[in-house]
């Protein structure tokens, strides 16, 4: 894993205050969709069925964690009792501290998109470049939001927002350095937030562990390291003057009841775990090993994808599509071009690709 300020990853969208290109989006085009994926709009726009697209386009693990048989869980309401044993497990799988609350959401992008409800009032300083989900939750709060480079220009903000691992860049900040910037920005009356989405593959860089008596929030995704992101399961953790009211927003049945029985099987499987993060860690070395030897340059590097760069990324992504290989671009980050970690068969598929040109 490197550090700030070295890079090693790729996102959705992203979020950079570098002037003409701030706030890289996708390609706004039937073929190129906001979040990724979309492969019904990418098999109408270069006539390939969908089922014969390599989804490269993602960062959601190619190996799913296997669901148990769809249950009775399907034809009830979510059990509040299921529910909390999946928060228990969830606390001991994050390494939660005691003293933090948790919350399951249907997903951590809804929980980041209402996050601005129940966090304290004030402008807004978030680590650029980052996914922009972000900035735009905030501005549709009505904040003042503005891009930073590091923490110490946080300035007078009342919340600072940072993904780690970084989406895109996949920088890591250590979190015990995070942790002392939380304790300082909490003692001003401010908030932390920590987006996590991709720490599953990093669990080094948590700071779940540390958030007891901190003013921060973190956000996990469960969806993207188990490789089950349609189930739309996400959690928050961290000051329970920002948790308890969120959970209070999502409701009494924030999850279904199948979502709870396959997050709470998949986050007590450590073997499955351990295994998974060792092969993908394997699998995105090759990647960028793969992409390094036909010209990309690699921006950086995660367990679920690989950002590159190259002069003509828009080119590259236009021939692996016709090629049908689904990958992703950045609209005002035009050198930019980011690969999901393909299985070993996809990998052969992607760099017969790649040599045809």
């Amino acid at each position: 894993m490197t550090t700030d300020p070295a890079p090693r990853g790729g996102a959705d969208r992203a979020h950079d205050p570098a002037g003409p290109r701030a706030a890289p989006d996708a390609i706004a085009s039937p073929a190129a969709p906001k979040h990724g994926g979309g492969l019904a709009a990418a098999a109408a726009h270069y006539g390939i069925r969908p089922g014969d697209w390599l989804d490269l386009s993602t960062g959601i693990n190619p190996r799913p964690y296997p669901l148990p048989p769809l249950d009775a869980t399907a034809h009830r309401l979510p059990d509040p009792a299921a529910l909390a044993g999946l928060l228990a497990t969830a606390r001991r799988a994050y390494r939660l501290a005691d003293r933090a609350a948790l919350a399951a959401a249907p997903g951590s992008d809804l929980a980041l998109r209402l996050l601005p409800l129940v966090a304290p009032p004030g402008p807004v300083a978030i680590l650029s470049p980052t996914y922009s989900g972000h900035d735009e939750a905030w501005r549709a709060a009505g904040r003042t939001v503005r891009p930073i480079a590091a923490l110490d220009e946080a300035g007078d903000a009342a919340v600072v927002v940072l993904c780690n691992p970084d989406n895109p860049t996949a920088r890591i900040l250590p979190p015990e350095r995070l942790a002392a910037f939380a304790g300082r920005l909490g003692a001003a009356g401010g908030l932390l937030v920590v987006d996590e989405a991709f720490a599953d593959s990093a669990p080094e860089c948590s700071l779940a562990p540390r958030l007891g008596g901190l003013s921060a929030v973190v956000l996990r995704s469960f969806g993207k390291f188990y490789g089950l992101a349609g189930l739309r399961l996400g959690f928050v953790a961290g000051a329970p003057a920002a948790v308890d009211p969120l959970a209070r927003l999502f409701g009494d049945w924030p999850v279904s009841g199948p979502a709870i029985g396959a997050a709470t099987a998949a986050l007590a499987d450590i073997p499955w775990q351990v295994a998974t993060r060792a092969r993908l860690d394997a699998d995105s070395h090759a990647l960028a090993a793969l992409l390094a030897g036909h010209g990309l340059t690699i921006i950086g590097r995660a367990g679920l994808f690989v950002l590159a760069a190259h002069p003509r990324a828009h080119d590259r992504h236009a021939a692996l599509a016709r090629a049908g290989i689904w990958t992703r671009i950045f609209s005002t980050r035009s050198d930019w071009i980011r690969f999901g970690v393909p299985t070993g068969d996809g990998r052969a598929r992607l760099a017969a690709a790649l040599q045809a040109g």
